[in-house]
């Protein structure tokens, strides 16, 4: 068995070396193994000093392409990696030498890979002098903070401060080590003998498994190799090498929760194939749905490397670039815009790699954010604020109910899609979304309705961009949340531009500043005071604003009707074609007069029912009426302030007369 003696340097001469995924970290270094690694490398360095061989048994393996993929053996080879490493820093080995060496690859991590490159790459002073290479090498600007995390880096570290402790007086190392063959050990090839790759798997069981952006990565890179995706790009601008190095770098810096970066890695690559399966064509009709639904919900689906192809593939590294740049240039615009209940965790980006509750929604702000960012190389703070007030207010929008439910318009996979669809159209325009809005077409049918009022506002504000602040403080209002038709009517339009009168819509929107900029609890006194000054009002000859709520269950023989329990049913309110006069002619009042003075300065007419002015001028009844919900009864003559929202009758009910 003669020729199956190898020294570690014929090793790597014959074969690249790789130190596969399946097997565990490098333990030698480790803390509690540090006496196992000092005493091998004293038994070398014995060695060395005496001339006399050691062998250090079998390495078993197998041969692929001419890789060798070690079975056994992977601590002593990484051990004599370091060591040989060292002698070849310490006697200033040439190129040549580098060049084989770099033939030994860790694949366990791709950090692991690329910490054994950069020490080839980078020139280390290993003179008696130093106590520590390892703090030597931590502190160079080459080597990423991230790395730390890495338990086989931490362990090479150490390894690397025993070795210089071990051998920093030794003259000759690599002689010892090459020529002399000083250091052997017999290569044991497994499939010359026949062994299976199932025993091959059974002996590395001990291995510790790997995170689901450990293994995304490499499959990543498996298929980018395969496919051929990156033949253009230098090594060091690689996907896998990125992610490993600068990418991460950024995450740790400024994302990284309970020391560690791999979630917000797996959160930012799901949310972006969540949106490029919206706009691309790998999947189609249900199945696209169904699996945004399910990487939604899972952040590590073993599928996930199924959704990609080059096209989003390409996507991710360029948002990766493009957010490492910003964040190291701390150039990431701040959107100073409210985003009412979808306001994220410090801002987006934060959102979607370590927020709570990241939504639906949250992802749809993120892409239009991205689009945005990769589309203007310059980034103009007001066009980029305009361009994501439009998105805000387009997803912001959802159908009310007259209890004031008002559930979010992206809270699907199907939604998510639509909003997607629009967002990638409207991106052709964001570098100037108003100039685009307002002289093109819009294909997309998704929240129509509000896409026709940010093109309506995109018309005026092209025909009167000095009122550009005064639209925007309208639709920023906490009632109207960007949809500010209603203020326009009542400012005059109708149906032109022409129509209306910006002096009356800047008092209107003052009047919303004023009363509306706040959602009210249910028993605020000024609540109140709105819900009194809503009787005065009469409108086709009726003081019946109360009906735009009705049940079909009446309390005993009594009508139930509803007083605005919630402050948000104000907005389904002046949604109603039938009901918004009352809040016009409400808002007109509001222009000259407070709640009080509206209130103090009514007087009963003939046509009003005597507890309807009662509940105006007596402000006590409703105050104490804590569900705001009445029932009128069959005459219309009186009704009950009821105890609960649902009774079946009025019992214990306070009768107003």
């Amino acid at each position: 068995m003669s020729n199956d003696v190898f020294s570690f340097y014929e090793l790597v001469q014959k074969y690249t070396v790789k130190i596969p995924i399946i097997q565990r970290d490098y333990a030698q270094g480790r803390r509690q193994n540090l006496q196992i690694c000092e005493n091998f490398l004293k038994a070398l360095k014995e060695s060395i000093l005496s001339k006399n061989q050691i062998n250090l048994d079998f390495i078993y393996g197998n041969v692929d392409d001419g890789i060798f993929l070690p079975l056994d053996g992977q601590q002593r080879l990484t051990t004599l990696f370091l060591l040989h490493w060292y002698a070849y820093v310490k006697e200033g080995k040439g190129n040549e030498v580098r060049t084989v060496l770099k033939k030994f690859s860790y694949e366990t991590r791709l950090s692991s890979r690329r910490f054994c490159e950069a020490l080839l790459d980078n020139p280390i002073c290993s003179d008696s002098s130093y106590e520590s290479i390892g703090a030597q090498i931590q502190d160079s600007k080459w080597f990423y903070i991230s790395w730390k995390n890495d338990s086989t880096i931490r362990s090479m570290l150490r390894s690397i401060d025993l070795i210089h402790e071990t051998f920093k007086d030794i003259d000759n190392i690599w002689e010892s080590l090459t020529d002399k063959r000083t250091v052997v050990f017999h290569l044991l090839i497994l499939e010359d003998f026949g062994l299976s790759d199932d025993l091959y798997i059974k002996m590395n069981a001990r291995g510790r498994l790997l995170t689901p952006f450990e293994n995304f990565k490499a499959e990543i890179q498996d298929k980018s190799d395969k496919g051929n995706w990156e033949n253009d790009q230098e090594e060091f601008s690689k996907f896998c090498y990125k992610i490993d190095g600068d990418w991460t770098q950024f995450l740790w810096d400024g994302f990284r929760k309970n020391n560690s970066v791999d979630n917000a890695h797996m959160n930012l690559i799901t949310t972006i194939v969540m949106a490029k399966l919206s706009t691309g064509q790998l999947l189609k009709g249900s199945e696209r749905i169904d699996t945004i639904r399910k990487l939604n919900d899972n952040n590590s689906d073993r599928d996930l490397i199924r959704y990609i192809d080059q096209d989003t593939f390409d996507y991710i590294y360029k948002v990766y670039n493009l957010y490492c740049k910003l964040f190291n240039t701390h150039a990431i615009p701040t959107l100073n815009i409210v985003l009412w209940r979808h306001e994220p965790d410090q801002c987006l980006l934060n959102q979607i790699l370590v927020g709570i509750n990241t939504s639906y929604t949250h992802k749809v702000l993120f892409f239009a954010q991205t689009e945005y960012l990769l589309k203007n190389t310059e980034i103009r703070q007001d066009k980029f604020e305009e361009w994501m007030r439009v998105i805000r207010n387009i997803v912001s929008r959802a159908d009310l109910t007259a209890d004031g439910k008002r559930s979010d318009i992206i809270r699907s996979p199907e939604t998510f899609y639509g909003a997607i669809n629009l967002i990638n159209e409207l991106a052709n325009g964001c570098t100037d979304i108003y100039s685009y809005l307002s002289s093109n077409t819009i294909a997309s049918s998704f929240a129509r309705e509000q896409v026709r009022e940010e093109i309506l506002k995109a018309k005026i504000l092209e025909l009167h961009p000095e009122y550009k602040q005064l639209i925007f403080k309208t639709e920023d209002n906490e009632l109207l949340r960007g949809r500010i038709t209603f203020a326009l009517e009542c400012a005059g339009y109708k149906s032109k531009i022409e129509q209306i009168d910006f002096n009356l819509l800047s008092q209107v929107q003052t009047v919303f500043d004023t009363y509306f900029n706040k959602e009210l609890d249910s028993g605020n006194l000024e609540f109140d005071k709105l819900r009194r000054a809503m009787l005065t009002i009469k409108v086709r000859n009726k003081y019946c604003y109360y009906n735009y709520w009705w049940s079909f269950w009446y309390a005993g023989n009594a009508e139930k009707r509803k007083l605005f329990p919630l402050f948000r049913e104000i907005e389904y309110f002046i949604g109603s074609d039938e009901f918004k006069p009352y809040f016009r002619e409400l808002i007109n009042q509001l222009l000259t007069k407070n709640y009080d003075e509206i209130i103090s300065n009514f007087s009963k007419p003939q046509d009003m029912e005597n507890w309807q002015y009662r509940l105006i001028k007596e402000a006590d009844l409703l105050f104490d009426c804590s569900t705001k919900y009445i029932a009128i009864t069959e005459d219309h003559k009186s009704c009950y302030l009821l105890k609960g929202k649902r009774p079946s009758d009025t019992s214990g009910s306070k009768l107003i007369q």
